[in-house]
């Protein structure tokens, strides 16, 4: 095969466009180092450089601006033996330029060409992350106000080993493309050209002042003593073989029956240390006991000192396709953190939905039937009422019977937790303790 390019897509570049120069360096490049379509993968970025896909009849993935590199991580991680170059225009460099610097520091084996016209030139001509101070462009005077990014410096500060500059009308160019390629590891070409639909109609660029700016730049090859060091896919799969395989999910066999027909939903409010997040986990290993399905949704706390105040179960007998939670069966009221997060849910609540409340904790006005529970008297700890609430639940055959909660502690607990979590559950033998009101 003498050319990979797609010949039922032929490149729609502007007249003069340094891209279709690089297109066709890259197409000789990949052919002189006798690499076949199916061992490349094509993945570009939005603009005129993310057209590149289309162009070859190689394996491609086109993704949105500047996530073009986390696209390609993946697949290089995925399928370690494909050849996996990017393409990525100035503009979106800048856009994504968190993931530059993620995969500099990786070093994983990508090679990432910057095709670089010092301008947004798909969209306007507006000033990119490259743009000379002194540019003429369609962003007006904004180019002025920000110190244009030198990339090759800043991955060879990253960790990227393989950095190089040329300009699209280098004799050499194929040469660059085919070294980087070549290289074990990630690699950055940054290709300097003309944009001649938007910048050069403003800026006078020739490829001499290109060769010229390029040769007044400092030279870039300490970077690769520097940085050199084991590619990342291997130095991963390397390091995963000496882990620990993780141990089989634990299966949990249907031996109960559960007390109620269709879906059971469920609303634990509480607030930092209270076991939330716990008490939702048990319900659904309950529900697995019995068969059901079940699904656990968690609020988010902001800070780590805040803990969780809101966990959401649904249990049903059928495949749960929507984890929305309106009018609960039943809701553990045992903190006002939680119960202000979902103050809107009480008004909703019918005459058939039980909240059990930890005394003193108040509630918004609801039609449902409160259980009003003193803990404190029973000398349980705060962190152990949404266990005890379960148990209160348990001894009602209300979601989950007392033999399913026991069997769920067992699951989930080592012995020494286990006997501590199940005096708590006998300590909630105290249906004569509470009040319905």
């Amino acid at each position: 095969m003498d050319s990979l390019l797609n010949t039922d897509r032929p490149p729609v570049f502007c007249p003069g466009c340094a891209h279709e120069r690089v297109l066709h360096a890259l197409d000789q490049a990949l052919i002189g180092m006798g690499l076949t379509g199916r061992q490349v993968v094509i993945v570009t970025d939005i603009g005129c450089s993310g057209l590149f896909d289309t162009f070859f009849n190689t394996h491609a993935f086109h993704g949105l601006h500047g996530r073009a590199l986390t696209y390609a991580t993946g697949i290089k991680m995925a399928r370690p033996e494909l050849t996996v170059i990017v393409t990525m225009g100035d503009g979106g460099l800048g856009i994504g330029g968190a993931h530059v610097l993620s995969t500099c520091r990786r070093n994983i084996d990508l090679t990432l060409l910057v095709l670089n016209n010092f301008n947004y030139g798909m969209t306007g001509g507006q000033c990119s992350s490259t743009t000379p101070r002194d540019a003429e462009v369609g962003s007006g005077f904004l180019n002025r106000l920000e110190k244009p990014m030198d990339i090759c410096q800043v991955a060879g500060t990253a960790g990227a080993a393989m950095v190089s500059r040329v300009s699209t009308y280098d004799e050499g160019l194929v040469r660059h493309l085919q070294e980087a390629i070549a290289y074990d590891g990630f690699s950055l070409v940054d290709i300097w050209g003309i944009c001649p639909g938007r910048y050069a109609r403003q800026n006078r660029l020739t490829p001499r002042r290109i060769a010229d700016s390029i040769a007044e730049l400092p030279d870039l090859s300490s970077f690769k003593t520097l940085n050199d060091r084991m590619e990342y896919g291997r130095a991963y799969r390397q390091e995963a073989v000496l882990q620990d395989a993780p141990p089989d999910p634990v299966r949990i066999e249907p031996v109960f029956k559960a007390p109620w027909k269709g879906r059971r939903e469920v609303v634990v409010l509480g607030g930092a240390g209270q076991r939330i997040v716990t008490a939702g986990e048990l319900l659904c290993l309950a529900g697995a006991a019995a068969g059901c399905y079940a699904t656990q949704k968690n609020d988010y706390p902001v800070t780590v000192m805040r803990g969780h105040s809101v966990s959401e179960v649904i249990l049903s007998e059928t495949e749960i396709e929507y984890a929305g939670i309106e009018n609960p069966a039943v809701v553990i009221a045992l903190a006002a953190e939680g119960v202000g997060r979902r103050k809107g849910m009480f008004g909703r609540l019918s005459p058939e939905s039980m909240v059990i409340r930890a005394l003193g904790v108040a509630l918004p006005p609801c039609g449902a039937t409160v259980v009003d529970i003193d803990f404190k008297s029973k000398q349980i700890k705060s962190p152990d009422w949404a266990l005890a609430s379960l148990a209160v639940l348990a001894r009602e055959n209300r979601i989950l019977t007392m033999a399913m909660l026991k069997k769920t502690l067992e699951l989930r607990y080592s012995e020494g937790v286990l006997e501590a979590a199940l005096t708590v559950v006998e300590k909630t033998n105290i249906s004569r303790h509470f009040n319905i009101s």
